[in-house]
């Protein structure tokens, strides 16, 4: 049994999940009682989550073209969700961690309540739940200490998005590219998480001399990109630069578009965005930025 989980209620509203380096808040729409069978059901399963992915976190760290057949289902939909990229680069099935965690989260709250809308966040990568006729607004900030809207997009229960993610190098997870933000819609949260990494490695000047890059295992010893270079530090860059850097990114972004792995992207690099997809829209003040 799990003691380390914590589970709390939050302004009447919203639950809190914690355990060890998994942080969700969650919210669930619908009569109350069936609202708090699914706040029941998340707590429940949440318990057990970290510890099944600890027992398998050794094959999880490594490349997802070797690591083998997992036995639990938030590993399996972290394979799934990475199998995609490995023929062009290296990924790891930790680079979908958050976004299948809030998947298997919502999917223990829908199978054991009817709710209108539902939505689960671990760290920014979002799982959403909607009912036929239902919709989330959804803004995009460009940084948490800088939060400026970058964009809005409303997601109807007839759209093929239900997941959410950010990446970027500034970020909680370490980045192989320079953009401070990259947020992707995805038809899964996990799927999303995937995609946002590819992207924000994607965004990035390869040798150039403004950035600081050291390699993984200095900064975590156990991390799964092991002694490829992150990101630490960009210093201000040219706008001739800025753009070379973001229309790699959007080269990259294109490239998931075409595939139908992602709907939708932004792009932000030094106050500077980009937007893939249709289901986007620039706030006013960045509309001359954006591109379609």
């Amino acid at each position: 049994m799990n003691t380390r989980a914590q589970v709390r209620l939050l302004d009447g509203r919203r639950l809190h999940l914690h355990d060890g380096p998994i942080d969700i808040v969650l919210e669930a729409f619908g009569q109350q009682a069936e609202i708090e069978k699914a706040y029941h059901a998340a707590g429940v399963r949440f318990s057990s989550i970290l510890d099944e992915l600890c027992r398998e976190l050794p094959r999880l760290r490594k490349s997802a073209g070797e690591c083998g057949p997992f036995h639990s289902i938030v590993a399996r939909r972290m394979l799934a969700a990475v199998l995609p990229y490995t023929a062009s680069t290296f990924i790891t099935p930790m680079a979908a961690v958050a976004g299948a965690v809030s998947e298997e989260v919502l999917h223990a709250m829908t199978e054991a309540a009817h709710l209108s809308r539902a939505y689960v966040n671990d760290g920014g990568d979002i799982a959403l739940h909607l009912s036929p006729g239902e919709e989330f607004a959804i803004g995009m900030i460009e940084l948490p200490e800088n939060p400026s809207l970058l964009g809005t997009v409303t997601i109807a229960a007839a759209s093929p998005i239900r997941g959410i993610a950010t990446s970027g190098w500034r970020g909680r997870s370490f980045s192989l590219g320079i953009a401070d933000s990259v947020t992707v819609l995805a038809h899964s949260a996990s799927a999303a998480d995937a995609a946002a990494t590819i992207i924000a490695n994607a965004v990035d000047l390869p040798g150039h001399p403004a950035i600081t890059r050291v390699p993984a295992y200095e900064l975590a010893p156990d991390s799964d990109l092991g002694s490829l270079l992150v990101t630490q530090c960009v210093a201000e860059l040219s706008a001739g630069e800025i753009h070379g850097a973001l229309e790699n990114g959007l080269a990259a972004a294109g490239n998931l578009l075409d595939r139908k792995l992602i709907v939708a992207a932004a792009l932000s690099l030094q106050r500077e965005v980009r937007l893939v997809g249709q289901n986007l829209m620039a706030t006013p003040q960045l509309e001359s930025l954006a591109h379609a």
